[in-house]
């Protein structure tokens, strides 16, 4: 195998790629089923990176723990999604580039209202 010339250069490469294989197989085993018990494999995991004494890695756990709860839900509740929201960002950040240029806010919405409004109105000619 290619990889393992490089993972033997440096043993903190060898342990850097168990974790990305262990975090991978966490995922691929909890987004299979729906499981209950996402949180204690999560807390291994937590477990398996901690006793490599990395601190890059640790810091990442800390953000994991942060959004734990975030990242559970994803597992135990598959059909939700936050397309409603993305979509409302999206449009958002449209507006906000069409508008750029105008100097002041009340500008930006008119351009808003001027956007919203014809957005429907069909003007068809012939």
């Amino acid at each position: 195998m290619r990889i393992q010339h490089y993972l033997d250069l440096h043993p903190d490469l060898q342990t850097t790629y168990d974790i990305k294989e262990a975090y991978q197989a966490w995922f691929d085993t909890n987004k299979r089923q729906e499981r209950r018990d996402v949180r204690q494999t999560l807390h291994d995991f937590y477990q398996l990176v901690r006793d490599t004494h990395l601190p890059e890695f640790i810091k990442a756990i800390g953000t994991l723990e942060r959004w734990e709860t975030e990242i559970i839900n994803v597992f135990i509740y598959p059909h939700l999604s936050n397309g409603f929201v993305e979509g409302i960002n999206n449009w958002t950040k449209a507006i906000k580039r069409t508008s750029y240029g105008f100097k002041t806010s009340s500008d930006s919405a008119r351009r808003y209202l001027c956007n919203t409004l014809l957005e429907n109105f069909d003007i068809s000619l012939g």
